[in-house]
């Protein structure tokens, strides 16, 4: 293993408060945003913020859960951690949820929490939680600082345990007093990923593999890609023309637009695609835990021993036999892995050419719109009850720059972006698309704002009725900090996820899934946006032309009926055929 930098000379400074030299080794680490939601308890910290405002912005949120998925937005984007701030109890177990969502989707993450004073402790103070127990499962590493002489030594570490191995999330609690104490140490240099290489051995053992495969198919995603590995990844598959597939909410690891191209690996999944993930006699796993949602319940891959040979390569040797046994196992991060692999000499032809010929053709076949049966799209402003979604995907296709960020929650409202939209993706020099895989509810609308925030490009956000109001007020955060984002809001009065499974499980017994929503336009032009609400799909295309030219951020309020629940079939004809597995 390599480090990327040397350490730099750091001279020692005057006295100051612990809650300032926090934010100056922030500033140190390259942090230049922070999102939280203050409270009493890091005051000193806060300060801090003011005293270095030229260097660090505080990007003040509404609620805590909106102010991580914010952080974990940044650190999906730029590879480093993005820093959310909360205070004590509340603050931080409502922000635990983009702490999940870190954890699951490897993203690096910090999360700062200010704590009861040293001398309150273990009394059940006020908002007093113990947050070893607490986080432990859904973080890399949770620590309190009791020493303000070590806090350079504390955020140095949880830079380098957020962004080393499997990227993730670190939880730091800081005693409200500590922060007030006065010290002079100063910030240590700023720590970058260390990079860890493939073993020769064991590539030697991957070409040996793909020389006496038929079908091989590469599967890529996970934490840790940049443009260069991407890039990389790219001319690997090139030289051995092998097809590619995304893991689950990871669509723009590999250009969507090339000709090796197979598709997403995920939730509503191309049959053609699983059926080729099951037949492939070698899968190569670049990146991805190979969890629940890329593998469809682990049947894709049979758990522990699937019926495929499996080369798994991945950051963390502990990911590594967590739950596949691979036939070969590679521990290496996603930079050093790519470039290695690239290099490896392939035949002048190999026997599955047709085969990855035929993996992009399934896929371009799955993203040509078709009708749902029984639901005749609405392409000339017919009833609002037929959207036509594939129509409303390929005009953003058309309008949305190359390098936009598309966001989402969880949903079936996002399964049309996923099936229907072509990302250029990271080897075009871009990370375009922030997705929980954890299925985080409201994720989409913080992370948009946090992508537009930190990058300045256009952001397009697709939401669901029950999405938006999990995290909805943070519009307010967008428009106090000058941001814009235009927020494509699917209302069909539903948790239409719930539904659908309702109707799959116990047809025509609705329960708890039925919702009674505002009027969304009006909300949106109350928190400082523009609102608009359509009906038909011919109005979308100019309130979208319109939203991209306006300085600030739309939401564009589109009434759906529930039975376009998702893009293989209607709510109709999903109960209709529980109902006759029942007779």
């Amino acid at each position: 293993m390599t480090r990327t930098s040397l350490p730099t000379t750091i001279t020692t400074s005057s006295p100051r408060l612990a809650g300032h030299l926090l934010v100056e080794c922030l500033v140190a680490q390259g942090v230049t945003h922070a999102f939280g939601v203050p409270g009493e308890s890091y005051l000193a910290v806060l300060d801090g913020l003011h005293a270095q405002r030229e260097h660090i912005r505080f990007i003040t949120c509404r609620q805590e859960g909106g102010a991580a998925f914010m952080a974990e937005a940044v650190g999906k984007l730029t590879g480093r951690p993005g820093v959310c701030m909360v205070t004590r109890g509340p603050g931080a177990t409502n922000a635990s949820i983009g702490v999940h969502t870190a954890f699951q989707d490897s993203t690096p993450m910090l999360l700062l929490v200010g704590d009861v004073g040293s001398d309150m402790r273990d009394r059940e103070a006020f908002q007093e939680v113990e947050y070893l127990s607490f986080f432990k499962s859904m973080c890399k590493r949770v620590e309190r600082i009791d020493d303000a002489r070590r806090i350079p030594e504390y955020i140095a570490r949880a830079f380098a345990t957020a962004m080393n191995g499997r990227p993730g999330p670190v939880v730091l609690v800081l005693p409200e007093d500590m922060l007030t104490q006065t010290v002079d140490a100063a910030p240590l240099a700023r720590v970058e990923p260390v990079q860890a290489w493939s073993d020769p051995g064991a590539l030697r053992s991957l070409r040996e593999m793909l020389l006496k495969a038929q079908q091989p198919l590469v599967i890529a995603g996970g934490g840790g890609w940049t443009p260069q590995a991407a890039q990389a990844l790219q001319r690997f598959a090139e030289n051995w023309q092998l097809p590619v597939a995304n893991a689950f909410r990871f669509q723009d690891t590999f250009d969507n637009h090339h000709p090796l191209y197979a598709g997403d690996v995920g939730i509503g999944i191309n049959p053609a695609l699983a059926q080729r993930v099951k037949h492939s006699d070698l899968i190569i796993a670049i990146g991805p835990r190979l969890g629940e949602m890329t593998t469809s319940g682990y049947t894709l891959l049979a758990a522990p021993c699937p019926l495929q040979k499996l080369v798994h390569i991945h950051a963390s040797a502990e990911e590594l036999g967590r739950v596949y046994q691979a036939d070969l196992a590679i521990c290496s991060t996603m930079n050093a892995a790519a470039r290695s692999l690239e290099v490896l000499t392939a035949p002048v032809t190999v026997p599955w050419a047709a085969h990855a010929a035929q993996a992009h053709a399934d896929y371009l076949v799955n993203t040509t719109p078709q009708a749902l049966p029984g639901l005749p799209w609405d392409t000339s402003g017919g009833p609002a009850g037929a959207i036509n979604m594939p129509q409303i995907v390929q005009t953003l296709q058309k309008h949305l720059p190359t390098d936009a960020v598309l966001t989402n929650g969880a949903g079936n409202f996002a399964s049309w972006l996923h099936r229907y939209y072509v990302h250029h993706g990271l080897a075009k020099g871009h990370k375009t698309q922030l997705a929980p895989t954890s299925g985080s509810m409201g994720a989409g609308v913080p992370a948009g704002i946090a992508a537009n925030i930190a990058t300045g490009r256009t952001v397009f956000t697709i939401a669901g009725d029950g999405d938006f109001l999990m995290t909805g007020q943070e519009l307010a955060t967008a428009s106090q900090h000058q941001a814009k984002t235009i927020v494509l809001l699917l209302n069909n009065g539903s948790y239409g996820t719930i539904r659908m499974h309702q109707e799959r499980e116990y047809p025509q017994n609705v329960s708890g899934s039925a919702l009674a929503n505002p009027d969304f336009a009006a909300l949106a032009r109350a928190y400082g946006y523009a609102g608009v609400r359509i009906t038909h799909t011919k109005e979308f295309e100019a309130q979208l032309l319109a939203a991209l030219q306006r300085s600030q951020g739309t939401v564009i309020e589109l009434m759906i009926s529930p039975e376009v629940i998702s893009t293989r079939g209607t709510l109709s004809a999903i109960t209709q055929n529980a109902l006759r597995s029942k007779v």
